[in-house]
């Protein structure tokens, strides 16, 4: 066979399973946590659009708090799904795509928490961000901060790694806090 021939067959067959600028492993040699991560993620980012949406009908600085709090979550948030998905066997490019298609979720949630809290009252849909971010608190962040300490040999490590997560937690904390006990006094316009 000529070698052109040769080289459009396996165009072909790579084009069966992938597209060309998706570039990487076959979608069926990826690991199912990586399905399972976007998915996952998927609908995490949907609530966190809900409660945004909800947020902007009660009011524009709730709005903002709202937005603010989410993208302190958020960001280290994808930042780690996106190395999940490079372990798990995506590519670069793949890991990008199906990150921003999970994250896309949170627009259909913004409109949907837009319409239904102007509708209804949108407690019920804080209640369930709410939920959520504690749940993942306390099922997810917590215990992996707790391992980590433990991994820590020397007592000096072990009181320094306690410092910055505590600085962490209570800086955003006092970022809340302070959202909340002044939002009466911030003016937007």
């Amino acid at each position: 066979m000529p070698l052109t021939y040769i080289s459009l067959l396996q165009d072909a067959q790579v084009s069966d399973s992938t597209c060309h600028w998706l570039r990487g492993k076959r979608i069926t040699s990826i690991k199912t946590v990586a399905w399972m991560i976007s998915l996952s993620d998927a609908l995490h980012n949907f609530i966190d659009g809900l409660a945004i949406g909800a947020s902007f009908t009660v009011s524009v600085l709730t709005g903002f708090s709202t937005s603010t709090a989410i993208f302190c979550e958020e960001f280290p948030h994808e930042l780690g799904d996106f190395v999940i998905l490079l372990n798990a066997g995506m590519s670069v490019p793949q890991a990008i795509f199906f990150n921003l298609l999970s994250s896309m979720s949170c627009y259909i949630g913004l409109v949907f928490g837009i319409l239904l809290g102007s509708s209804f009252a949108p407690n019920a849909i804080f209640a369930l961000a709410g939920g959520m971010f504690l749940y993942i608190a306390l099922a997810d962040m917590f215990p992996e901060m707790d391992s980590i300490a433990r991994e820590q040999r020397e007592t000096s490590s072990k009181i320094i790694f306690f410092l910055i997560q505590n600085a962490g937690l209570l800086s955003g904390f006092t970022i809340i806090l302070l959202i909340t006990m002044f939002a009466g006094n911030i003016n937007l316009g």
